[in-house]
């Protein structure tokens, strides 16, 4: 089973974001564990005593507030460089819908992104299929106000089908749990923040260590979908 950490970018209502970033980041489920031991040792680094009490968050690790403050800049920077740096060597796929909001003005944003990635997760999951490895997938989100939308969507696209189709791979209706409890989670909060700094704030630093990370089958990219 492949489980695809899920997170969003860019808030919906802020004009100065002009993008809004819903991006998941795909780990087979026995590699779970090794991706997190070592998630747990770039936290210990800074908390050795507990490192699940430091959170790899995007915004406070750039700007040294909340769980990051005291800690120098240059650390902050190579902390979040080598928790990405995580989604090469596993070779993990990525998969992103970045939206210009001013392009979907009047249409359900969140609901259009979620269409996107959740449809593209289960067309990874059909190749997977179809070349002998048979898998089913589960998305897994930061707790937030959107679970009973995102979920009511997810049985919506299974059952009565999307743009392009029925989901046919997912084992369960996505799923949302704190990202303070789960290092695999703030990794795709991390990705999504890469995102939201090389689109929102054209910052491609954090960006440069994933942009090779989205799904790609034959030189096409399946895993970055963009409404502009």
């Amino acid at each position: 089973m492949f489980l695809l950490y899920t997170d969003e970018s860019g808030a919906l209502t802020d004009p100065s974001q002009p993008y809004f970033i819903l991006s998941g980041v795909a780990i087979f489920d026995r590699k779970t564990h090794w991706v997190e031991k070592e998630l747990i040792a770039i936290s210990e680094r800074f908390r050795p005593e507990a490192p699940f009490a430091i959170e790899f968050h995007g915004s406070p690790m750039r700007s040294g507030k909340e769980d990051w403050r005291g800690i120098a800049v240059a650390d902050r920077i190579q902390a979040a460089t080598d928790v990405l740096t995580l989604c090469k060597t596993h070779n993990l796929r990525i998969f992103a819908a970045v939206i210009d909001k001013r392009l979907a003005a009047g249409t359900d944003i969140l609901g259009g992104a979620f269409e996107q990635i959740s449809s593209r997760f289960d067309m990874f999951l059909s190749r997977c299929h179809r070349k002998g490895d048979s898998q089913r997938g589960i998305m897994v989100l930061d707790k937030s106000s959107t679970e009973i939308q995102i979920q009511t969507l997810a049985r919506s696209f299974k059952h009565n089908g999307h743009s392009w189709g029925r989901l046919k791979n997912f084992a369960e209706v996505p799923l949302f749990i704190d990202s303070k409890a789960s290092k695999l989670m703030q990794l795709a909060d991390l990705v999504a923040f890469a995102l939201k700094r090389h689109f929102n704030d054209g910052d491609d630093f954090l960006y440069d260590v994933i942009k090779d990370c989205f799904d790609t089958e034959g030189g096409v990219i399946h895993g970055l979908y963009k409404n502009f």
